[in-house]
């Protein structure tokens, strides 16, 4: 009832367990609370927070326009409503080396189990937009550093993406990658990669997890999640899926009003109040109700109060 009853450090543990399990992690994106406890519900093994998502939530582009108090803040939200790991995107840091120290001490309160910051310039574009531009690797370093100095929970995850395999080709992801992780990546994210070859080469480069993004209608093939194990990939997200879902959906609908004046075709597309109901816990919050507010005193606690308040009165 309320938020999950996991705490962060546990999830933070689970999710570096998960990671030295051996086999590939699932993490769907969330685009709220709800969804999140959706996630979960359907078995998967953690929640992934895009800043895509965050942004198109705000109703603007991923280019850098969100703020650290918007993401921590949704962060938190969308992290405390699931017993699942969540992970979220924190762009570029926010800022110079301090600012990144701060964004990581500020998402560890809100709940997070991990986080990953881009070499991209201030203020960064979606990894799958033309006209990226990457930060020199002494840039990359120094916010990797940062992130990595600040944390107070070591089992915080600090990933490092990079974005230079569009910018520079595959052999300046790879020293880039190594590069990371010998700044103190727990992980690294290569984002845009071409083929299931260009992952292998990135296994290949560095001995920390490796995150493949399976984002639609972007730069690369979308693979399964046992291609992708195969290659040796530990952890793939579907950022913006769940969102494109939705916003699907809420666009048919629409246009069923328009057309009909009726949703009724578009019911066997809609979740069931009942099955909300059951996502939502109603159960557990009528059993608490019942237990708060319907019992009945006992007749002996409840003359002695009364006589308690007539003497104070008088008093």
């Amino acid at each position: 009832m309320l938020y999950a009853g996991t705490t962060a450090a546990d999830k933070r543990i689970a999710l570096r367990a998960g990671l030295a399990s051996g086999k590939i992690l699932r993490y769907p994106g969330a685009f709220n609370p709800l969804s999140a406890k959706l996630i979960q519900k359907k078995g998967f093994e953690g929640v992934y927070i895009s800043g895509a998502v965050l942004s198109a939530d705000l109703g603007l582009p991923d280019i850098g326009l969100t703020t650290l108090t918007e993401v921590a803040g949704r962060s938190q939200q969308i992290a405390r409503m699931t017993d699942l790991p969540a992970i979220v995107d924190a762009d570029t840091g926010f800022g110079e080396p301090m600012n990144v120290a701060r964004t990581i001490q500020t998402l560890e309160d809100a709940g997070l189990a991990g986080m990953h910051i881009e070499d991209q310039v201030n203020p960064k574009r979606c990894g799958h937009l033309d006209g990226k531009q990457v930060v020199d690797a002494d840039t990359a370093i120094k916010r990797i550093r940062a992130a990595v100095d600040a944390r107070r929970d070591a089992n915080f995850l600090v990933m490092a993406r990079t974005d230079i395999r569009a910018v520079d080709g595959l052999d300046a992801a790879v020293t880039r990658a190594k590069q990371l992780q010998d700044a103190g990546a727990d992980a690294i994210f290569p984002e845009a990669m071409g083929s299931l070859a260009e992952f292998e080469t990135i296994r290949a480069a560095v001995s920390v997890p490796i995150l493949a993004n399976m984002t639609e209608f972007g730069k690369g093939e979308l693979y399964t999640v046992q291609q992708l194990e195969d290659v040796g990939m530990n952890l793939v997200i579907f950022p913006v899926s769940l969102l494109r879902l939705a916003m699907g959906s809420a666009a048919r609908g629409l246009d069923a009003i328009e057309q009909t004046g009726s949703l009724t075709t578009m019911l066997p597309e809609m979740q069931h109040r009942a099955d909300l109901y059951e996502l939502l816990d109603y159960a557990s919050y009528s059993q608490f109700d019942s237990g708060i507010f319907d019992f009945t005193l006992n007749p002996h606690i409840s003359t002695l109060s009364s006589a308690r308040g007539l003497k104070e009165h008088h008093v």
